[in-house]
């Protein structure tokens, strides 16, 4: 079963070149400029600019809806630091440095979070894998 996300962007043509060049995303489909669905195995991003239709509308209160925050999506990956080096010279962002379990949190154009994750531990189970990991 895939996993959808909705997150809201300024520039939907930005994050599509992002994703794609940097993460190794595709585009599902691009149908109009505010919004685009793009996948990476079963994980499936919905990219929103917020207008006053669909999933980018306005909330009844009025409230307008921003990209940024600290929900994210969780990646791995097989080698932090040259993922890291590699982004590094494409100017791409970071919010912080990596920490504690081989992690960093690298921003897309909007401000939304992407989680880098290297396993450190032959005991990590990845997400779906229905493995349990080995507790002794």
């Amino acid at each position: 079963m895939a996993a959808c996300f909705r997150y809201i962007v300024n520039d939907v043509s930005a994050a599509i070149d992002f994703y794609t060049k940097h993460l190794g995303f595709k585009v599902e489909i691009h149908p109009a400029p505010p919004f685009a669905e793009i996948s990476r195995g079963d994980m499936h991003i919905y990219l929103t600019q917020p207008v006053g239709i669909g999933g980018g509308a306005p909330m009844p209160s009025g409230e307008q809806q921003k990209p940024g925050g600290w929900n994210r999506i969780h990646l791995i990956v097989e080698d932090l630091d040259s993922t890291i080096a590699n982004l590094r010279s494409a100017r791409c962002r970071f919010r912080n440095e990596v920490v504690q379990g081989k992690q960093i949190l690298l921003e897309d154009p909007s401000g939304n979070l992407i989680e880098l994750f290297e396993p450190n531990t032959p005991e990590y189970r990845a997400p779906g894998s229905g493995a349990k990991a080995n507790r002794h």
